[in-house]
This record gives structure tokens, C-alpha cells and sequence, in this order.
């Protein structure tokens, strides 16, 4: 998230330097979906991917066994399927359109005041963001390393060489997990596979969900597989003195929810705002606004985590009322669903009767 936040504090007329261990173009573990409201986002923030630098996905599709059912995303909106190193690149495409200074290779090896510590220097700043990652050191040298976490569990993302068979993000659900399959290109697609057992990888995984390994086939394999934790954590404060978080530093859903990079980016165009006003008051008070929405969805979808039974129960449901899953999909991705209480109403009935 620091490029994103860099943009948008250069945007508001702020001088920005970014500081980063690796060089460009930075690959991490992700599911490299984009939803509607993280596509906006990055257009607020000026940044373009080109047509063939991403692929369009058009609502999500939900697999259990034999069944499935899907949903498009309101207002014939697309999400963007897009490689991680991709993303990075078009963003620190836009970092160099604003003549913003990256200082590649150059880990932060401390804080102490507004003075940071780099492998090759030091400099001041009114403002020291971390945006270094859920295990962030910033955090930890702020002395905001306080987290509420909750849950526990393991993503593994693979690429693999096939044209996409859909324009869905699909979600496949077994007792084991879930995986989720995203179209990244015109003969490619990313796997992400997510459960509680550190040990599971997307290859052993692919035997509890046939239907997938099915569609994979022979398929080559043409990344390495990249793993993180993922969970809820949530902090008491988001900043201490002159050094404030951002993105997952921050704290964050859930991968189930896909949220990561949209929350990201809302998260980091409040913050340039928040810092034009020397208002982190604000940021605390937005930021928790701006994560009620994801951590009430990863809620209702972590429900279904570990649980075959209701995850049949609940898909039937959903064929049985597709508007409610239409409406749920809306609300995921930012949307007002003035009938969402009675819906949910309604898909508990459909799951008493299932």
C-alpha cells in the first residue's frame, strides 16, 4: 500500500519519498481479484492498466460439489483479474508520472522521532507511514503492536497456463477449505487456495475439489507458489507520534472477503487526506468506518469455513433466491441494499427448510 498511498498524498501536493527492501516489480501473495469498488479506487488515483495487463471478471460464482451459483456485480460493473507484479508496476508507473522519489532497495532499518534509518542513510519527514505488511516493524517500533486477531489461517497462491473457462471469480468450498480461482490473462489463471492447515498446499488440495482439478487438467504450472497468513486483526490505534499505518499494517480482513487491496487503497487515499489536515483522529475514526463493511462480510463468509453441511444448505438457498445472493454480492462491494435485513430473513428461512 505505500505506492498507493504515495499517489495520494502527492496528488494533494505532499512531498513523498517511498522506501522498499526489494526492487520492482514486487510479487507478494495475493488473490489478484480487484472488485468494482478497488477498480474505482485505483482510478481515483490515476492508475491505468492496460488491456492486456488485466482481464475482466464480471460477478463471482460460488462451487460446492455438484452445484454452483453465480452473481453479477450491480450496475453491469467488472472487477480485474491482474497479476500481482503487474499491479505493482503500473503503480510505480504513476509514482514516476508524479515524480515521486522510490528508493528501491533500501530496507528501513529504524525510526526515532521523525528520522528514519535506511541501509544507505537517513532522512526526516514530517509524516513516517508503515505500510510494510501485516508483520509490519513499523508497528512494532510505534509501539502500536497490539492487535486483536482473530482466527488463523493459510493462503497459497499458484499460477497455471490455460485460458480461462469463465468470467467469474469462482469460489470452491469443501471441509478442507476454499479455493479461488481468478482469471489473470488470455491463458492464465491464479489459484488460491486457503485453510487452517499450514502444512496444505494448492497442489495436494486440487483431490478435494475435483470438479476443479477436472477443469485444470495437465495444466502447467508457471509460478511459484507464494504463501502468507491471513486473518481478522484489528488494533486499538493506527498512529503514534509522527508515524502512522496503513493497509494491512493497519490491520485486516479475512482473504476470504477479496477486500485486501480495495480496503487497501480507500485506506490509503483517507490517510493523504487525514495527513494534509495533521488530523489522525479522523483517520482512526474513518478507518474503522471504512473496515466495518469487510469484517461484517468475512464474518458471515467464515461462518461457512469448516462446515460442509451448511455450505450445501446455503448454496441451495442461493439457487433457490438468486436475487439474495445478487443483493449480498452488492453489499460486498460497496453498494446500498435497502432490502439486505429482510433478504437475510429469507435466506435463514430457505436454510431451516433446506
Amino acid at each position: 500500500m505505500g505506492l498507493a498511498l504515495a499517489i495520494a498524498a502527492r496528488q494533494r501536493g505532499l512531498t513523498v519519498v517511498v522506501a522498499d527492501a526489494l526492487q520492482p516489480a514486487i510479487d507478494k501473495a495475493c488473490g489478484e481479484g480487484l472488485l468494482p469498488d478497488a477498480v474505482e479506487a485505483l482510478r481515483i488515483l490515476g492508475v491505468s492498466l492496460e488491456s492486456d495487463e488485466a482481464r475482466p471478471f464480471r460477478g463471482i460464482r460460488f462451487v460446492c460439489g455438484d452445484n454452483s451459483t453465480a452473481a453479477d456485480f450491480p450496475g453491469g460493473h467488472f472487477g480485474l483479474g491482474v497479476r500481482r507484479t503487474i499491479l505493482h508496476r503500473a503503480l510505480a508507473r504513476r509514482c514516476e508520472d508524479l515524480d515521486i522519489e522510490c528508493l528501491w532497495g533500501q530496507p528501513v532499518l529504524g525510526v526515532c522521532g521523525n528520522e528514519v534509518s535506511l541501509k544507505d542513510g537517513k532522512f526526516r519527514a514530517q509524516w513516517i507511514v508503515g505500510a510494510d505488511g501485516a508483520h509490519s516493524r513499523m508497528r512494532q517500533w510505534a509501539g502500536l503492536d497490539n492487535p486483536r486477531a482473530r482466527g488463523g489461517r493459510y493462503a497459497f497462491r499458484q499460477h497455471y497456463e490455460i485460458a480461462p473457462w469463465t468470467d467469474y471469480v469462482e469460489v470452491y468450498w469443501s471441509s478442507t477449505g476454499q479455493v479461488y480461482l481468478t482469471p489473470v490473462g488470455d491463458n492464465e489463471v491464479g489459484v488460491v487456495l486457503i485453510s487452517r492447515n499450514q502444512q496444505f498446499r494448492v497442489q495436494d488440495a486440487l483431490r478435494w475439489f475435483p470438479q476443479l482439478a477436472a477443469r485444470l487438467g495437465s495444466a502447467r504450472v508457471i509460478s511459484r507458489e507464494r504463501g502468507a497468513t491471513t486473518g481478522m486483526r484489528r488494533l486499538r490505534h493506527l498512529s503514534s507520534g509522527h508515524i502512522a499505518l496503513v493497509g494491512d499494517a493497519s490491520g485486516s480482513v479475512d482473504a476470504i472477503t477479496g477486500e485486501g487491496l480495495g480496503l487497501g487503497f480507500r485506506q490509503a487515499t483517507l490517510l493523504a487526506d487525514c495527513l494534509v489536515r495533521n488530523d489522525m483522529a479522523s483517520y482512526q475514526i474513518n478507518h474503522e468506518r471504512l473496515s466495518r463493511r469487510p469484517r461484517f462480510m468475512s464474518r458471515m463468509l467464515l461462518m461457512l469455513d469448516g462446515r460442509p453441511s451448511l455450505q450445501r444448505r446455503t448454496l441451495l438457498a442461493f439457487q433457490r433466491r438468486p436475487q439474495v445472493f445478487e443483493r449480498m454480492l452488492a453489499l460486498h462491494v460497496g453498494a446500498t441494499v435497502a432490502s439486505f435485513a429482510r433478504d437475510t430473513l429469507a435466506i435463514g428461512w430457505s436454510l431451516l427448510a433446506t
